[in-house]
């Protein structure tokens, strides 16, 4: 989700939205609705969260509206500290000793939010029914490491069986994940949400759960109001280590970041994510102590769709020459107000190994872009278009940014708006990008791989501009087959060397989340992911 389209563009992964069942549940209001004039129940918090993509499902899930809730709803086997460290949360252990087979042992006592206990045979009928080909999850490519996964999601044709060969159940709290080709890193991708279990009568009617979905987390389901409001309460059976200090959470959608803002000024709303570039020269002094600050482990991109008439088979030169036509240094300074970080690589300084690339491709020079255009056959018609969400405060840079590759190189740059994020999603997952998008893509797990194999591999989910190159791929499969985690990452930093000369996307600026709360609520801290921790979030 995030993510992205995972963290959480974590935590395939999390796509970020922003300048980023038959089954139970409660639809109506309760007494506990008359805790506000608003409508938020008493001890609850609210955020604001837009309409997620797609129905409420784990595995379906890769964008950050849709992630805030399902980890709300759903604890996967572990997950990360603030330092990108493993913290164990359903499991006991996950352990191996050949990077192939891994022993999974989980914590006795966990239930779903109907009773029904949480056991190995939930995690391993879940895993094989998002894998399932038939079932068309977004995240569905996350499982591929699992041995006989072809079967189950062959490149053609119907599936050949329903599970996969690595998974077995050693007894109620235990299963083995036998990979078909050793992965060092394997244990970190298991911290992303997409590995959820799921109860028994999801299988009743998965449509239907993903409107009224049963969780094993920290809030349980309580109504969904599509495009206005999702709303949950607290778990107080929950037994993992981010227990709610809250009663509950109100995710709110928001038509832009200014309206939300406003909200949270007034006193409406109790956290904002994201302040929008024409609230951040003010957002410090307005908030004053609510004011939130910190770099997290996010990137901002713009992906050429090289199925476009304007990048098909276009010279990586031409994409180089643009990148340095970008000045990211007086656009982040002014237009974002000192809330981003010029990018130097494809990776963020958060994740094992960020490197410095040793390269001039990301530094403005006006001078050398035309050139690189030139020498790769300029742009098809001399014009491109960014698109982007326009109820993300994206419309501020995306102009400045076309502005600079204009006046740098003489090609025309139009900003391409989609009304909200789910709508820009859909354009990207359909094909139907006129140039480039702008993607942002939050850490699921802490390791570089999250932002190159997730993205530019050509089965990766995530990879919308559809990059494809058989080079890059096998370097891929070379780095996952290390002895260590340590070997992978270095193999991987090969894989982005290799990547600076094809250019796949061209990196813009990290992220730091400029979000703040209200005086209602305390104790609002940030994760690695960028994400608000809301479990801990206390009300005054």
């Amino acid at each position: 989700m995030r993510g992205a389209k995972s963290a959480k563009w974590v935590a395939g992964a999390i796509v970020v939205a922003m300048a980023a069942t038959a089954c139970g549940g409660s639809d109506s209001g309760s007494d506990k609705d008359k805790g506000s004039a608003s409508g938020k129940p008493a001890g609850y918090v609210s955020i604001d969260v837009g309409e997620p993509q797609k129905p409420l499902i784990p595995a379906d899930t890769n964008e950050t509206n849709g992630s805030y809730v399902i980890q709300s709803l759903f604890t996967q086997l572990l997950d990360f500290d603030a330092q990108g460290n493993i913290v164990y949360t359903n499991a006991e252990s996950v352990e191996t000793t050949d990077s192939k087979t891994w022993t999974v042992k989980l914590k006795a006592g966990w239930k779903f939010h109907n009773g029904e206990a949480v056991t190995a045979q939930s995690y391993v009928d879940a895993w094989n029914w998002y894998a399932n080909i038939k079932n068309n999850q977004q995240n569905s490519f996350w499982f591929a490491d699992i041995a006989g996964y072809a079967d189950v999601h062959p490149e053609k044709g119907d599936p050949k069986a329903d599970k996969m060969s690595g998974l077995k159940v050693v007894d109620e709290t235990t299963f083995t994940i036998e990979l078909a080709e050793k992965v060092p890193y394997f244990n970190y991708k298991l911290g992303y949400a997409t590995f959820a279990p799921l109860p028994k009568v999801f299988y009743d009617d998965p449509k239907a759960f993903g409107q009224k979905p049963v969780g094993n987390g920290p809030y349980k389901f309580e109504k969904w109001t599509h495009k206005k409001l999702i709303q949950v309460a607290a778990n107080p059976d929950y037994q993992g280590p981010n227990k709610a200090q809250n009663k509950g959470i109100q995710f709110k959608n928001y038509a832009t970041l200014e309206a939300a803002y406003q909200d949270v000024v007034s006193g409406n709303l109790d956290i904002i994510r994201q302040v929008g570039p024409t609230d951040l020269p003010k957002y410090k002094q307005d908030l004053g102590d609510g004011a939130i600050e910190q770099p997290y482990a996010a990137i901002q991109s713009l992906v050429p769709a090289f199925y476009s008439k304007t990048f098909k088979d276009i010279d990586p030169k031409v994409l180089q020459g643009l990148s340095m036509a970008i000045d990211r240094d007086t656009i982040t300074k002014t237009v974002l107000n000192n809330t981003r970080t010029p990018a130097t690589s494809f990776t963020p300084p958060q994740v094992k190994g960020n490197q410095d690339l040793g390269t001039d491709v990301f530094t403005f020079n006006p001078e050398k872009a035309k050139q690189l255009i030139t020498e790769g056959g300029g742009v098809p018609e001399n014009k491109l278009f960014i698109q982007y969400n326009s109820d993300g405060g994206h419309k501020e840079w995306v102009t400045a940014v076309c502005e600079s590759i204009r006046k740098a190189t003489g090609v025309d740059c139009v900003g391409d708006a989609k009304p909200d994020f789910p709508t820009d999603l859909e354009a990207r997952d359909n094909d139907q990008v006129k140039s480039m998008y702008r993607g942002g893509w939050v850490a699921d797990y802490p390791v570089n791989v999250n932002f190159l194999k997730e993205l530019y591999h050509t089965s990766a989910e995530s990879n919308n501009g559809r990059f494809s190159d058989k080079e890059i791929d096998g370097l891929m499969a070379a780095a996952d087959k290390a002895n260590s985690l340590e070997e992978a990452v270095k193999g991987y930093q090969e894989v982005e060397k290799k990547l600076l000369e094809k250019m796949p996307a061209i990196p813009l600026w990290y992220y730091r989340i400029n979000g703040g709360h209200g005086k209602a609520v305390d104790n609002v801290k940030v994760d690695f992911h960028g994400d608000l921790e809301l479990p801990g979030v206390t009300v005054k």
